[in-house]
């Protein structure tokens, strides 16, 4: 990118309002995707409507932490995202906002998240909800992320139990159909970062972070790639088999599934340069049409 590119750039980030800055280090297309897993596991533990004095709270607070979570990323990945194509437009990179403004940020939304989940909700989902963003903030972007190609398939849990923290925000417990719904979301995590990883290995090598196709070659994460999307179409049946949904869900299931294994095909055997990003793209897709599909599962064909 030439310095002309990169001063216009810089002109116009640099007219955008302060808010925008706070707003963008909160992820907040991710954040919206973890709030809806999060939704549907507060729908499907409990038959009829949900009760808006625990779902306002519970919705808020789980989005709240996860932006902390989300902002604190941001934080500690400041000097690698300057150097990143992909990141280096983020506000702190580009100096919108300071490390020390977005630290106040981060917690304050937090503290702010984990009260009203404690006080309004239950001890239980406050206590998980904070835990997720230890886990994905300091053991996976801490530590995990620069220790190991494994980083994502065990830091991909603290972005999984979403749907643990709706289902015990509603029943104060913990119960197998809202982990079989985490191991959803932790079956799918790999193949789908993993396909943004192939896409952009010179940049996470130029920065020294050890992920998949950098440590192992692109070949190697190309067939992680699809052997997690077979399992993924296994786990995938699950929700299905013990009871929890119906036929639509798994009419859903097996369409999305065969989908993601076909990107992961082509990506496997006849790729060109879209394919990994057309991979990843989907793959968000393939997540939020799965849920949404397991909602209207649930309110159209409830089970019993």
């Amino acid at each position: 990118m030439s310095d002309e590119t990169m001063d216009e750039i810089k002109m116009i980030t640099a007219t955008l309002p302060k808010w925008r800055a706070y707003y963008d280090i909160t992820k907040p297309r991710v954040v919206a995707l973890l709030v809806l897993t999060a939704v549907v596991g507060m729908s499907l533990s409990v038959p009829g409507g949900l009760p808006w004095q625990l779902f306002l709270p519970a919705m808020l607070g789980i989005a709240l932490l996860s932006s902390a979570a989300a902002a604190i990323n941001h934080i500690v990945d400041e000097k690698i995202d300057a150097i990143m194509g992909r990141t280096h437009n983020r506000p702190l990179p580009e100096g919108r906002i300071t490390a020390n403004s977005a630290i106040v940020f981060a917690f304050s939304i937090a503290l702010l998240g984990f009260v009203l989940l404690y006080a309004l909700v239950n001890p239980l989902t406050a206590y998980l909800t904070l835990s997720g963003l230890v886990g994905y903030s300091f053991v996976y972007t801490l530590y995990l992320k620069r220790a190991t190609p494994q980083n994502i398939t065990i830091g991909g849990l603290a972005g999984a139990i979403p749907p643990l923290l709706g289902w015990t925000a509603m029943t104060n417990e913990i119960h197998p159909h809202a982990l079989l719904l985490v191991l959803l979301i932790f079956t799918w995590t790999p193949p789908h970062f993993w396909a943004l990883a192939i896409h952009r290995k010179d940049d996470y090598a130029k920065v020294n972070i050890p992920m998949l196709p950098v440590t192992h070659g692109v070949s190697f994460t190309k067939t992680q790639i699809l052997l997690y999307t077979v399992l993924l179409f296994v786990v995938g049946l699950l929700p299905y088999l013990v009871g929890m949904s119906n036929w639509l869900y798994l009419i859903g299931a097996i369409t999305l599934n065969l989908m993601f294994f076909a990107y992961a095909w082509k990506l496997k055997f006849n790729a060109d340069e879209n394919t990994a990003m057309d991979t990843f793209k989907f793959s968000i897709i393939h997540l939020m049409l799965l849920f949404v599909i397991l909602l209207l599962d649930h309110y159209l064909l409830p089970v019993g």
